[in-house]
C-alpha cells in the first residue's frame, strides 16, 4: 500500500492550489483520508481529514479557504486551497488509514509536496 501526492508549488499570497493523494496497493478498505502540513520549524499539524461516511474536520486555520473532498472510487483525496497565505507554506502530507488485503488496519503517509506562498 502506498500513497502518492501531487500538485505542490509555488503560488502568490491571495493564489489557489489543489493537491491529490492517491492510495494504490492491496487495499480492502480505506476509512479516513486527509492532509497534515509542517511549516518550517515547526510540527506537523492537521490541516482537514474526510471519513468514509463523508464526516469532515478542518483546521480553525484553514476554515472558509480550504475544502476537502474525496472521490472513494478512485481512492483519492483532494485539497483545494484558495486564499492562499504566506502562513501556508509548509510541506504537506496526506494520510490515510487504510485496511490491507490481510485485514490489517494502519495509517500510511503519502511523501510530502512542497506549498510555498510568496510574492
Amino acid at each position: 500500500v502506498q500513497l502518492q501526492a501531487s500538485g505542490g508549488g509555488l503560488v502568490q499570497p491571495g493564489g489557489s492550489l489543489k493537491l491529490s493523494c492517491t492510495a494504490s496497493g492491496n487495499i480492502f478498505k480505506i476509512d479516513q483520508m486527509g492532509w497534515y502540513r509542517q511549516p518550517p520549524g515547526r510540527q506537523r499539524e492537521l490541516v482537514a481529514h474526510i471519513s468514509s461516511g463523508e464526516k469532515l474536520s478542518v483546521a480553525d486555520s484553514v476554515k472558509g479557504r480550504f475544502s476537502l473532498s474525496r472521490d472513494n472510487a478512485k481512492n483519492t483525496v483532494y485539497l483545494q486551497m484558495n486564499s492562499l497565505k504566506p502562513e501556508d507554506t509548509a510541506v504537506y502530507y496526506c494520510n490515510a488509514l487504510i485496511t490491507d488485503m490481510k485485514l490489517l488496519m494502519a495509517p500510511y503517509w503519502g511523501q510530502g509536496t512542497q506549498v510555498t506562498v510568496s510574492s
